[in-house]
């Protein structure tokens, strides 16, 4: 699942986008209320994490403006107003949820948590391509029936290429999506999740799903289908 941060202290949000990605989230980060309001509108985030306090601008403008807009992603709202009007004036500007800084990472993930298990009542849940799933809530992966046991990194990975099965994901995006850096000094670290995920995925008997697309990267398909 796809996590927009939009927070101006950059430290707080490498630190929180690192622990996010490391419970197998993808995660972009804006700091400025112009860069996460562009973002918005072009990416379809499963959840926004936002500051009230942002230097351009009041978070609680995006926030509103966002929902005039019809985009209805979750919004968890930080600030360090803990006033009960503060409060109240996030929620009637469209957050979903509220949490006062400082908070602790595993409040902050318990609470991002909630809002997506509520967001995806509305939503088709389990992304599938032949006999292998991805629940995006549970984070539950299965290939035949069989439960698989993959690392953060490798749920991420096979999260991307599930939400674009079919297309070519080169390893500049994977570098910037799992790793948050861009490629460079990235070739072989992918490749060797690449392979640790096939192993897992594409076992003896199955047909194989993850593809390498020589000098473009890497595709998710089943054989014999083609995206237009």
């Amino acid at each position: 699942m796809r996590i927009l941060i939009v927070e101006d202290d950059r430290k707080a949000a490498r630190l929180l986008s690192r622990g996010l990605q490391e419970e197998g989230f993808v995660v972009d980060m804006a700091h400025t209320v112009e860069e996460g309001d562009e973002l918005a509108r072009v990416t379809d985030y499963d959840l926004i994490v936002l500051d009230r306090m942002l230097h351009d601008r009041d978070g609680m403008e995006l926030c509103r403006d966002l929902r005039a807009s019809g985009i209805q992603t979750p919004v968890l709202m930080l600030t360090a107003r803990d006033a009960l009007a503060d409060r109240v004036a996030g929620l009637n500007h469209g957050a979903d949820d509220y949490l006062t800084k400082p908070y602790a990472f595993e409040e902050l993930l318990a609470r991002a948590r909630a809002l997506l298990r509520r967001s995806e009542i509305t939503r088709p849940v389990v992304m599938a391509v032949a006999d292998l799933s991805l629940d995006p809530v549970t984070h539950r992966v299965t290939r035949a029936g069989r439960t698989l046991d993959l690392t953060p990194k490798e749920y991420a990975i096979l999260e991307i290429l599930l939400r674009q099965a079919g297309e070519v994901v080169s390893r500049a995006r994977l570098g910037e999506r799992v790793w948050d850096v861009d490629q460079i000094g990235l070739d072989n670290l992918i490749d060797v999740h690449i392979s640790n995920l096939r192993r897992k995925v594409d076992v003896t008997g199955l047909q194989p799903l993850i593809h390498t697309v020589r000098g473009r990267g890497f595709q998710l398909k089943e054989a014999g289908h083609e995206r237009a």
